[in-house]
């Protein structure tokens, strides 16, 4: 497990970090710069990169199973069935984008945070027809434990882009079009070096050019996929929720700043458990295909309990450096205590992200994406009446 699990850990941490790094740098902009691009990442971004990640996510399951089956010759035709998806779920989130500015504002999201955001946000465009064909490569090398180039190209990329943010953020002075500018490249940078890999020759069986067979059963794949992205989607959608809640509270910019700093180290510690995901996702889509269940089973034992153990340590890490860790976001004393009064909150989730994840692997390298999306389905209707039940009971 832990030959897939560590390069998948080490390429799920630095690509999110791409956006860490980001808000790093433009934190040290002003609490408005960092509120807006927070705002774009939580809540744009994620609500983009939720579908298409679901949407690839059905590649996941297909090409595991198909390479446990002994069927290489599928995977190919598997992963270009996924670019057809997920580009043209591309073009149809593009306007999201393009419209953040009055979508926010529409939102009851502060007005001036919702002007730079949409600045921002259109300058990101280009990052998400890269996350239209990073995510079916991904699962494509994830299925035949190619891991590790993947993990190579993302530590360049990370490399590259804190010194591109260094460049034009810190001394051309770009603002936030230098870190717009910075995200475009790395991530690109990240597509092409696993193209470049992709059409190598590595894979002889696996990749044999275009096949007219890729157009064919695209209704059933498309089916699967929105499952996948139904699964994923509600649960990513949970965070971007609550940014835009806090953005309806007094002192916007400073309750957007305290509760991004918080998500933005919650979500880089939730990587570590997509590591396990994408793990015992392969592990369980392989056992399956060659007609393992028991080994399936086992490898999910294994899974979950790593995961928790690293849980632990991580929420202790939180505890202990309450008072440390908002520094590394900004220097305003009144953000840094506001970021600092969340860490029991921030530190309990994190305890129970490192158990889901793991589990939603299980469910995706079984097929099982349509049973766990009506479950979080059913989960994300109690979640507001839960609130309301609360807030009678403290009122």
């Amino acid at each position: 497990m832990w030959e897939i699990a560590a390069p998948a850990m080490i390429t799920a941490v630095t690509h999110f970090s791409i956006g860490f790094v980001t808000c790093a740098f433009v934190g040290h902009l002003g609490e408005l710069e960092l509120a807006a691009v927070s705002i774009v990442e939580n809540v744009i971004e994620t609500f983009a990169d939720g579908i298409m990640l679901g949407m690839g996510s059905a590649l996941e399951t297909l090409c595991g199973q198909a390479v446990g089956a002994g069927q290489l010759n599928m995977l190919g035709i598997y992963m270009q069935r996924s670019w057809i998806i997920t580009g043209v779920t591309a073009l149809v989130l593009t306007p999201f984008y393009v419209f953040a500015s009055p979508l926010l504002q529409f939102l009851h999201q502060d007005k001036d945070i919702s002007k730079l955001a949409g600045k921002y946000s259109i300058w990101v465009i280009p990052q998400l027809f890269a996350y239209a064909i990073n995510y079916p490569i991904q699962k494509f090398l994830q299925a035949q434990s190619r891991v590790w180039i993947m993990t190579i190209i993302s530590i360049v990329a990370l490399a590259f882009h804190v010194l591109l943010n260094w460049v034009l953020v810190t001394k051309l002075n770009h603002g936030l079009l230098g870190a717009a500018i910075a995200g475009n490249i790395s991530w690109w940078l990240v597509v092409l070096g696993q193209m470049v890999y992709l059409v190598c020759g590595c894979f002889p069986e696996a990749r044999t050019g275009f096949s007219w067979l890729a157009l064919k059963s695209l209704a059933s794949f498309l089916k699967l996929s929105i499952a996948s992205a139904v699964m994923l989607c509600l649960e990513e959608w949970y965070f971007t929720t609550v940014i835009l809640m806090v953005g309806w509270l007094d002192n916007p910019e400073i309750a957007v700043d305290a509760i991004s700093i918080c998500m933005n180290l919650q979500l880089w510690t939730l990587t570590i458990a997509l590591g396990f995901n994408v793990a015992i996702s392969v592990r369980v889509s392989k056992e399956l295909g060659a007609g393992h269940p028991k080994a399936a089973k086992f490898s999910m034992v294994v899974a979950v309990l790593t995961s928790i153990i690293i849980g632990v340590i991580f929420t202790a890490l939180v505890l202990v450096t309450k008072d440390d860790y908002p520094k590394v976001f900004t220097g305003k004393p009144v953000v840094m205590k506001e970021a600092s009064n969340l860490c029991y909150f921030l530190a309990a989730t994190i305890f129970l992200n490192s158990i889901q994840p793991v589990l939603h692997g299980v469910a995706v390298g079984a097929g099982w994406q349509f049973l766990v999306a009506l479950i979080n389905i059913v989960c994300n209707i109690l979640k507001p009446i839960a609130r309301a039940v609360t807030s009678l009971g403290m009122g």
